[in-house]
């Protein structure tokens, strides 16, 4: 049966799982996986490439993202740096971009870091600056505003 509105908590907020399929419409991007991590304090997408182009404040962004076969070249504006330490704790500076992110029905822009995540599991982590005043997250579910895409037989 299929479900009409999301599962709300007390506060009206929308409920999301620890994992959903999110999407990236001004880059053509999703669904994607997407980790949703409220130990992480921004969210962060895996691209290759990444080169800053032009100067003051027309600089962009140009940089790929290989999902499931397929290479997106993607440019946004560029809105600055980021110092990240990972949960090993390295730190490593991130270029940051800002971008709409459609999470079930709901569309919200985020800032989003740009790194390597290739040996994470997902393409992209939702930290919680993306996702709070916006979502509350149950730890224990997946997918609870989207769907995970069915394997053919």
């Amino acid at each position: 049966m299929p479900r009409l509105r999301p599962k709300t908590t007390l506060n009206s907020s929308p409920l999301i799982g620890w994992r959903e399929r999110v999407r990236l419409p001004e880059l053509g991007i999703g669904p994607i996986e997407a980790k949703v991590d409220t130990g992480a304090r921004t969210a962060a997408l895996h691209a290759e490439d990444i080169r800053i182009e032009g100067n003051g404040r027309n600089r962009k962004v140009r940089f790929s993202v290989p999902i499931n076969g397929r290479t997106h070249h993607c440019e946004l504006p560029f809105k600055g740096e980021k110092k990240i330490k990972s949960t090993s704790g390295h730190s490593q500076m991130r270029v940051v971009v800002e971008t709409d992110i459609l999470i079930g029905e709901a569309q919200l822009r985020a800032q989003i870091t740009l790194t390597d995540r290739t040996d994470m599991g997902v393409p992209m982590l939702l930290g919680r600056a993306t996702v709070r005043a916006h979502f509350v997250v149950d730890p224990g579910k997946s997918y609870i505003v989207s769907r995970k895409k069915k394997k053919r037989p």
